[in-house]
């Protein structure tokens, strides 16, 4: 009886389950660290690209009104990240072929599944767009129907009024469900999609279930992530010229982890 009730029993390891320390994370950094600075023009140019698209999109939004938006257009920075980074994942890839990476290689990527990865590029921008759609209505919960007063005056309400209190509360609790969701989906697909042939749905699915039955560890990948983007802002995002590259690369090696004997499958059933 006892081996009957064992054996309907689900096992105890997910499909996609890793036997990895809980230092992982701190490894994939070391080798985005690694990947960053061998060959270091490559990723220090892409992520210098990286930082002028940021400072130009920041200076239409001061430019055309739209600064009360900023706070929450660079929390959408952080969803788009997966996606703008496919060029810095060709470069950790090419390296570990045994090639020399090349810039316009990180520029023209040879993708698996191209068509895929704009897919889930679209889907993150629809995520953004829902979530600066949430952060308008939550100021308006907050602090009714009124004019925005400029930059200056909304983050002086934001921090140190009850109201602005509120907002802040439910408002992280808010982008992170959407930063949560959309890590979810796209820290594992993209990468995936560059090196298999899928399509997009199926390769969000499996960044879900990847990231779920590796909780413990994507949760510490992502507080490395966001203290990281702290320090870009921090920095006036000129961080990002290095710490864009370096999180790039490592989470192709995220992937390369927690994917592990699948991706193997996947790429000798693509071989032959």
């Amino acid at each position: 009886m006892t081996d009957v009730i064992t054996a309907m029993e689900p096992p105890l390891r997910p499909e996609f389950h890793r036997d990895l320390p809980l230092s992982a994370p701190l490894t994939w950094l070391k080798r985005g660290v690694q990947d960053t600075f061998k060959f270091p023009a490559s990723s220090l140019a892409y992520g210098f690209v990286v930082f002028l698209i940021s400072m130009v999109t920041v200076g239409g939004l001061f430019q055309f009104g739209y600064d009360f938006i900023l706070l929450p257009a660079l929390s959408g920075f952080m969803v788009m990240g997966p996606a703008i980074a496919v060029g810095l994942y060709e470069k950790s890839q090419q390296m570990i072929a045994g090639e020399k990476p090349r810039l316009i290689d990180m520029i023209m990527v040879h993708a698996r599944s191209p068509g895929q990865i704009l897919f889930i590029g679209v889907v993150l921008m629809l995520v953004v767009m829902l979530w600066l759609r949430a952060a308008f209505l939550l100021y308006a919960l907050f602090f009714g129907m009124i004019p925005f007063s400029g930059f200056d005056q909304v983050i002086s309400s934001v921090f140190t009024t009850p109201h602005g209190w509120g907002l802040l509360v439910v408002g992280t609790a808010t982008g992170g469900l959407f930063a949560a969701f959309s890590f979810a989906i796209s820290a594992f697909s993209i990468p995936m999609l560059m090196h298999e042939r899928k399509d997009a749905l199926t390769a969000m699915g499996v960044s879900m279930a990847m990231a779920w039955a590796n909780k413990k560890l994507a949760v510490i990948w992502g507080a490395i992530v966001v203290a990281l983007f702290a320090v870009c802002i921090l920095t006036a995002l000129v961080g990002l010229i290095v710490i864009f590259p370096i999180l790039g690369h490592a989470t192709w090696h995220a992937y390369l982890a927690l994917r592990g004997d699948e991706m193997k499958a996947a790429s000798n059933s693509s071989e032959s």
